[in-house]
């Protein structure tokens, strides 16, 4: 989850992907749009697409400060890292990218190597909040370090986690290799694949997102959060979790590269 500084309100408010809602006497409903495809394989980190989260964190619960040194690419990688060093008032550094565009209904997908250790939350998801004049909506892929043999898949509506969440097997450890994650989010479904393999879908249109939203890559500790994350455990050194493609594919839009889960359609 996100919860982005008041001034960046300037920034989600360039996007071009417009939210469209039609109200019904009785009931509301969101029609949303898709946004443009885009394939993003790392060998820059290009502004237009991408704004680096600097100098702030997401509430108490949290324990790192963003900070755009722990953000880097290199050799088509990009790596967002996890570190012991004090900056503003947390004891630790870490990384996190957002786009600068919002997202609708589409196919979301992530190469990535997460990261081990208890409380760390290596994370791939899509968010919109009161930050950006917008309920909150989240779909989630979220490795817990205490456990890289799982991700954990999730979504909140109107800022409530619907309870839909569940734990899913990731063959080989989502810390020990490079996976595919993605998740289909069209009216009236969400379905999320790992390494092309359904694993889990929702349904109840009362726990399906309706807002466009952001795409968000991050890693994150927590001293707090122990129930859910584990007790938190320094890294002995810095750490990074790595994302070789991201990936956008607009509803009708042709496969993009081999490994997408729409080429399989």
């Amino acid at each position: 989850m996100d919860n982005e500084p008041t001034r960046l309100c300037t920034i989600a408010a360039s996007s071009t992907i417009a939210i469209i809602a039609a109200l019904v006497p009785g009931t509301t409903t969101h029609a949303v749009e898709a946004g443009a495809s885009f394939v993003e394989e790392f060998d820059d980190l290009a502004s237009e697409r991408w704004y680096v989260s600097d100098g702030w964190s997401n509430g108490d619960h949290q324990n790192c400060t963003w900070s755009k040194d722990q953000v880097s690419v290199e050799d088509g990688v990009l790596r967002l890292g996890f570190a012991t060093d004090g900056y503003k008032d947390r004891d630790n550094v870490c990384g996190e990218v957002q786009t600068n565009e919002r997202f609708g209904y589409g196919t979301y997908e992530v190469r990535m190597k997460a990261v081990e250790g208890s409380g760390l939350n290596t994370g791939f998801f899509t968010y919109i909040g009161p930050v950006h004049d917008q309920p909150h909506d989240e779909i989630d892929f979220e490795v817990l370090g205490k456990n890289p043999s799982k991700v954990q898949v999730n979504q909140y509506v109107d800022g409530e986690n619907v309870g839909d969440e569940k734990l899913v097997e990731v063959p080989g450890g989502a810390a020990s290799d490079f996976n595919d994650y993605a998740f289909v989010w069209e009216e009236g479904r969400i379905a999320w694949y790992v390494n092309g393999e359904l694993v889990h879908e929702a349904t109840d249109p009362d726990k399906l997102p309706s807002h466009a939203s952001k795409i968000y890559l991050s890693l994150w500790g927590s001293d707090t959060l122990t129930s859910w994350m584990g007790a938190f455990e320094a890294p002995g050194e810095p750490i990074a979790a790595q994302f070789e493609r991201v990936a956008f594919t607009a509803p009708g839009d042709d496969c993009q590269f081999p490994e997408s889960v729409v080429c399989a359609d």
